[in-house]
């Protein structure tokens, strides 16, 4: 596992090594987040940005591919790696810092067209409800932000961090939208 992992950090939750135990250690579960040696396996033509990130982020934390919406990504860590994740790259340990978090909403409230708002990273929920809501407030509070999306993985792998408190930080004016990844259906198992 350890050299297979050299590309991206491992972490797979409780949960999921309980899935993957009552499924097969080769299915398609373990498929997602035990690393293969064949991961290794670079060629010389694969881009270190292969979704093309780095042109479309003026700061830290904001990806404004999309004129009307932006990408901001609080945090880099995930409890579970995807071993297919199209931002292995960037992910790990990590959250933006307060002087770059505050510089991203002040990005955002000075693009008046931006009215959608994807908070994704690594996994959003996985900061304390504390940090959730405070950016979540901070994103109400902006009067030309209609939508806020949470792209996440954490109801699926880590159900346990689904509590009280994490919903109550996300209950403001604002719609708040979770979209959960979910790739098989033994991941609902």
């Amino acid at each position: 596992v350890t050299e297979a992992s050299a590309p991206l950090p491992v972490s797979i939750t409780s949960h999921i090594v309980a899935l993957i135990d009552a499924t097969s250690p080769d299915g398609p579960v373990a498929k997602q987040f035990v690393p293969e040696a064949l991961e290794n396996n670079k060629q010389g033509e694969e881009l270190a940005d292969p979704i093309g990130d780095i042109p479309h982020s003026p700061i830290a934390g904001v990806v404004h591919r999309y004129p009307d919406r932006v990408l901001l990504t609080p945090v880099l860590t995930c409890p579970v790696y995807c071993r297919f994740c199209f931002r292995r790259e960037a992910v790990g340990d990590g959250l933006l810092t307060p002087a770059e978090l505050d510089s991203a909403l002040d990005y955002i409230r000075g693009h008046t067209e931006i009215w959608e708002v994807i908070l994704s990273g690594g996994d959003p929920l996985i900061m304390s409800p504390r940090r959730l809501a405070y950016i979540i407030d901070a994103l109400d509070d902006i009067d030309h932000v209609a939508v806020i999306r949470i792209h996440t993985r954490v109801p699926v792998v880590d159900p346990k961090r689904i509590t009280g408190s994490l919903i109550t930080a996300l209950k403001r004016k604002t719609p708040v939208f979770i979209v959960l990844h979910c790739n098989h259906a033994d991941e609902l198992v």
